[in-house]
């Protein structure tokens, strides 16, 4: 039984093993990729941005029409 790990622990050790692949495999963006996931982030939050407003503006009157009727 000596140098067998437990069952318990091999899903985790995997996963670490796994991990750390990864994150050596992967690269830093150079700085144009980095600007333009930038401002794809940004012109996405703008959008959302936009859209919750637009239907916070519709919400209102429709929810005062309904509660002020009742």
């Amino acid at each position: 039984m000596a140098g067998a790990s437990h069952p318990l622990l091999e899903e985790p050790k995997q996963f670490i093993k796994e991990s750390v692949q990864l994150i050596r495999r992967c690269a830093k963006p150079d700085q144009k990729e980095f600007t333009k996931i930038c401002q794809a982030v940004a012109i996405g939050f703008l959008v959302m941005g936009f859209i919750g407003y637009f239907v916070k503006l519709i919400h209102i009157p429709i929810n005062n029409i309904i509660v002020g009727s009742a």
